[in-house]
Formats: C-alpha cells, sequence, structure tokens
C-alpha cells in the first residue's frame, strides 16, 4: 500500500489543497485547519449550513494563504501567515472552546460579503491547546480546529466500493480526508490499528461518523442526499454512519505522496 494523496484544508470548511508532501505534527498536519471563520458568538461556521463555502477555493504561497472564489478567480484574497492583529478571543467548536486570535478586520469584511452575515477569521495561536478527546488520546495530544482528531485515514478501494454501489460516483473530496492511500482491500483501514507511513508510526484510533456536510457538492456547492443515503444501507453502527478513519501521530516529520504504508 502507498500513500496517494496528501490534503490540508487551511481554513476549516474551505476548499482544501492536494500537496505532495506534507509536514506531521501533533495537531496536525502544518497549515491544516489553523484558521476558522466564527460568527458573532465565536461559535465555528461551516459547510453543514453554509454549503457555500465550499466555493472557496485555497491554495498555499510564499508566505501565506490565497482565497479565491472557485467560480469567479478574480474575487480573490491573500491571508499572510504572520498576519495576526487581533484581539484574542474565545472561539467555540462543538463541545470545545479555545483562544484563538482574530486575524485582521478587512478579512472579516470579505469573508462577511461572501457569506451576506458578520462573521470573524480567527488563527489558532501556537500556545493554545485543545485537547483531543481522552478516550482517544494516546500522549494527550492537542489538535487544530478539526472536527475532533488530527488525521483523517481512508483507503481509495474503500470510494471505490461506495462508488459502485451510487448512480453518480463522487470524487474523495466529499469526506475531506487528510491521507488516501491506495492498494489493500475496501474498508481495510478499519481493520488497521497502528500504521507506519515512510519512518513515522501512527494510531488508528476511531472511525470517524459522517454528517450531511459530505453530501455538498464541492464543486458547486449544493446539497444532495448521496452518498449518506447509500452509507447508511451498509455503513450504519449504533444509528451513526462512517466512512474512513480519525488518527493520531506519534512522531514528527515530513510523509511524501508514494510512501509505502504498512501496518506494524
Amino acid at each position: 500500500m502507498t500513500v496517494q494523496d496528501i490534503f490540508v484544508y487551511p481554513i476549516k470548511s474551505l476548499g482544501g489543497i492536494r500537496l505532495s508532501e506534507a509536514l506531521v505534527e501533533e495537531r496536525g498536519f502544518r497549515y491544516d485547519r489553523r484558521w476558522m471563520l466564527v460568527d458573532q458568538e465565536g461559535v465555528f461556521v461551516s459547510q453543514r449550513k453554509y454549503p457555500q463555502l465550499a466555493l472557496l477555493a485555497v491554495s498555499l504561497e510564499d508566505g501565506g494563504l490565497v482565497v479565491s472564489h472557485s467560480q469567479q478567480q478574480s474575487v480573490q484574497v491573500q491571508i499572510p501567515f504572520d498576519l495576526a492583529t487581533g484581539p484574542e478571543i474565545t472561539v467555540t467548536i462543538w463541545d470545545d472552546q479555545v483562544t484563538a486570535k482574530i486575524v485582521h478586520p478587512d478579512l472579516n469584511s470579505w469573508f462577511s460579503d461572501f457569506l451576506g452575515f458578520s462573521v470573524c477569521l480567527v488563527v489558532m495561536l501556537e500556545s493554545s491547546h485543545r485537547k483531543v478527546d481522552p478516550r482517544y488520546a494516546i500522549h494527550a495530544e492537542s489538535v487544530s480546529f478539526a472536527d475532533g482528531m488530527p488525521y483523517l485515514l481512508i483507503g481509495q478501494e474503500s470510494l471505490n466500493d461506495l462508488n459502485s454501489r451510487l448512480v453518480d460516483p463522487i470524487p474523495m473530496d466529499r469526506f475531506r480526508p487528510n491521507i488516501v492511500f491506495a492498494g489493500g482491500s475496501a474498508y481495510l483501514e478499519d481493520k488497521l490499528r497502528k500504521i507506519k507511513i515512510g519512518e513515522l508510526e501512527f494510531e488508528i484510533v476511531k472511525p470517524c461518523a459522517r454528517c450531511v456536510m459530505t453530501t455538498v457538492d464541492q464543486s458547486t456547492g449544493t446539497k444532495g442526499k448521496e452518498p449518506l443515503k447509500t452509507l447508511s444501507t451498509y455503513r450504519t453502527i449504533n444509528g451513526k454512519v462512517y466512512f474512513g478513519q480519525n488518527v493520531i501521530a506519534l512522531q514528527s516529520g515530513t510523509i511524501k505522496v508514494g510512501d509505502v504504508l504498512q501496518e506494524v
């Protein structure tokens, strides 16, 4: 088995970026979900309620991010990595609260104009520690603004199996994985517990329960019924639909597309 794709999602719930290699850190790949949009109460904003966020593509450039409208490339904004004018505020992601810093008022206005209501773009401080649920943590790890875990792993064969059951096949971007591997059997990731990618070890700690966000077409920003409707017929356990596995990194370093993935 080998690493087929590596993805980061710098701003939570906006477009993802495919990388040829990525730096593995405790809280997730470097740049993965370190920024986030929040409403006036500091609660995170996502495609679950605002699927049009899928239309905001993100790219990594020297010195920062560029966010652009995927259907109007001239509509874009730059976000330097070191830009964080403040102030610090408390933000909420599900049941967690963490301190973040507002990036810049001009960026708040840009994203607010896009969504049609007032939001703030915040960045996670290196000094902020949002702890992984202790039921699944290995060494009291911290996590970024991701839903709950630092990494998400999916096998390409699992998507191939799902697509064989769908009238209209879907791309992997519906599931927003960090690591996609080629080879092995469908849903092999469900059976793995500890893996090695290149020289780095990872622990697979829990299956990933899927939500309505998987029904958002990432190219159009519109919702449908699939793939949840079909997944629910054969991937439901205790009322939740599962696809992919949540992972914690046991070491830091770099992994690359083409690296061997093996069970240890």
